[in-house]
């Protein structure tokens, strides 16, 4: 939406707003880095970038008030849980909130006058325009252009590589648990330092949040970032669940091409990181293998 303000095909944006939980994968803040030099400096659209601090420091910090993390647990009796996820909330939507305010003139914990407000828009495409949603407050009224231009996914995609910006990645938490079985492999295959990070901070968090452990509210089970509720060192992230495999043949339409994309070229390389010893396959714009 940043550079469809910039270009114009939308209306000219006042700021763009990004919220940094302090734990994004590399390629995202350089990515932010050149979408601010190339697209949003050029437009005269400001880049702030907010935060309410690091998320994978103060899960480790016995002195900090912690917001969970959705970590999949394994309880004493063997059942499986899941703890709440409150990071959204703290680490992005609370950030934006009081930036939003300072930007109005109303800083917490002022009261806003009922006529005036932001509108504040939110990149969900049609694919997921079930999530498409009102802001819980007043001051923040949300608009989806996206969803107005009747743009898919497919569609992002496509304008993204008219710029140049087809490898543009995905936002979340290098350590987000939400992460699917193509996600960790890309973080261990094309990025050891990150991957040994995750590995850690995952052996880390197996008793829960420090400060709960500190407090005498030992979690009564173990944590841990992969579904499988193993260690992520020996998670099986190598399998492809049914729901992800379901995904590439809807997105690709052909189970041939899918299993291409999943695998890499017979006796080649997988999309994201070479296997063997062959000639590594070419990469199209979108860095897969073809």
């Amino acid at each position: 939406m940043l550079a469809l303000s910039a270009e114009g095909v939308l209306p000219k944006v006042d700021y763009a707003i990004f919220a940094d939980t302090g734990w994004e994968p590399r390629a995202v803040y350089a990515h932010l880095d050149r979408m601010e030099r190339e697209i949003a400096a050029p437009a005269g659209i400001p880049v702030l970038r907010v935060s309410t601090g690091n998320i994978r420091d103060d899960a480790l910090d016995p002195d900090h008030r912690f917001a969970s993390m959705p970590l999949y647990i394994l309880n004493q009796d063997g059942k499986a849980g899941m703890t709440r996820r409150q990071c959204t909330g703290e680490y992005k939507i609370k950030p934006i909130k009081r930036q939003v305010r300072e930007l109005l003139g109303y800083p917490y914990p002022a009261r806003i006058p009922r006529e005036v407000f932001v509108e504040q828009w939110v990149g969900i495409s049609t694919d997921e325009f079930h999530r498409a949603k009102d802001a819980d407050v007043k001051y923040m009224r949300n608009r989806h252009p996206l969803i107005d231009m009747g743009w898919s996914r497919a569609d992002c995609v496509r304008y993204l590589s008219s710029l140049g910006l087809a490898d543009t990645p995905k936002s979340s938490c290098l350590g987000c648990p939400f992460h699917g079985n193509a996600q960790w492999r890309q973080i261990r295959d094309t990025s050891p330092e990150e991957w040994a990070d995750v590995v850690a901070f995952d052996a880390a968090i197996r008793q829960g949040n420090a400060r709960a452990n500190a407090s005498g509210n030992r979690l009564l089970g173990q944590a841990f970032l992969h579904r499988s509720r193993v260690p992520l060192s020996e998670a099986p992230i190598d399998h492809v669940t049914a729901a992800e495999w379901a995904a590439l043949q809807q997105e690709l339409g052909s189970d041939e091409v899918a299993t291409e994309l999943e695998d890499g070229v017979t006796d080649g390389c997988s999309p994201w990181a070479c296997r063997g010893d062959a000639d590594a396959p070419s990469r199209d714009d979108f860095g897969l293998a073809t």
